[in-house]
């Protein structure tokens, strides 16, 4: 339950940030959310307010990709008091970028089949 009312505040807020204001007000914003009190969350953690956020988003018209869902989960393990990392990437061939969050060093969110790797880090929150 409380996963579940902190992925809809976190994903309220990650939509917002995307849709009314540029990029660099929602990494301000997820900068200043590191700076909460709380604990580096776990893998399954980090799994649970991730599955939390895809079923908030659900009800929600537009799109909720990778960066919605993973800004998402990162203010969602803020408000709960657990620390995920906020990673954004890219890769050259093909061009692409992809965003997505961590726990003990693991990439959250994706089966490693599911994976076309390989995107360089290149903002770590």
């Amino acid at each position: 339950m409380r996963h579940q009312v902190a992925a809809q505040a976190g994903f309220a807020l990650a939509v917002a940030l995307l849709r009314c204001t540029p990029i660099r007000v929602a990494i301000a914003v997820a900068r200043a959310a590191s700076r909460l009190p709380g604990r580096p969350a776990t893998i399954g953690q980090a799994q649970s307010l991730h599955a939390a956020v895809r079923r908030a988003a659900r009800p929600w018209p537009g799109r909720a990709a990778c960066l919605e869902e993973s800004l998402a989960s990162y203010f969602a393990g803020a408000l709960t008091g657990r620390r995920t990392r906020w990673v954004l990437g890219a890769r050259f061939f093909p061009h692409g970028a992809h965003a997505w969050i961590e726990a003990e060093g693991a990439v959250i969110g994706q089966a490693e089949e599911d994976r076309v790797w390989p995107y360089v880090p290149v903002l770590r929150v």
